[in-house]
């Protein structure tokens, strides 16, 4: 309800909003013009469900969180195999192709045997990908170490779970276990 048609009703039609000078707000009404709604000039709604034609405000289609996750997963059980373990230990390297074809899109899937007590670090990610780690065998410890190389945390990795690596820390394996360890890093 617009304050004049509220002024009407209550009866106080002194505090009019047009200021023309008449008492009857319908005299100084012209035609009632109504606006025609057009989607023209608005960008959102005239590009929806199109690509954007700027190139700051396209999306790259990086994969989520839980799709890394479920790559990793996927991957780690292709790994179950001894057979399809690279040779060289103690080095990240692409993962074989049962566990690449687990992942689809800009995902890459590396792979890590480690010796009983063998260390190595995880590569750091650029700030845009996310990273996550997955152990598909073995007994492996997590050590977060911050920039100024102060150990900050460590977790055990388990089989049923996948870890998020954050870009801001150092992140380094350790296999606490007695025999070899297979580890499945997913980027994105």
């Amino acid at each position: 309800m617009t304050y004049d048609t509220a002024a009407t009703a209550t009866g106080h039609a002194e505090h009019r909003t047009d200021h023309s000078g008449s008492a009857d707000p319908a005299s100084s009404r012209t035609a009632d013009v109504t606006p025609t709604a057009s989607p023209e000039g608005i960008g959102d709604i005239v590009l929806a469900g199109h690509p954007a034609p700027y190139p700051h405000l396209r999306t790259g289609g990086a994969p989520t969180i839980g799709r890394l996750a479920a790559a990793a997963r996927a991957a780690a059980t292709a790994l179950a195999r001894p057979a399809l373990w690279p040779r060289r230990r103690g080095r990240w390297q692409p993962a074989p192709r049962a566990a690449r074809r687990t992942a689809a899109g800009r995902m890459r899937v590396s792979i890590l045997v480690l010796e009983p007590n063998g260390f190595a670090e995880i590569p750091a990610e650029s700030r845009r990908s996310a990273a996550v780690v997955h152990l598909a065998r073995g007994r492996v410890h997590m050590v977060t170490v911050a920039p100024d190389r102060e150990m900050q945390a460590v977790q055990e990795l388990t089989g049923d779970r996948a870890r998020v690596l954050g870009s801001a820390d150092d992140h380094q394996l350790i296999n606490t276990g007695g025999e070899p360890a297979v580890v499945v890093r997913v980027a994105g």
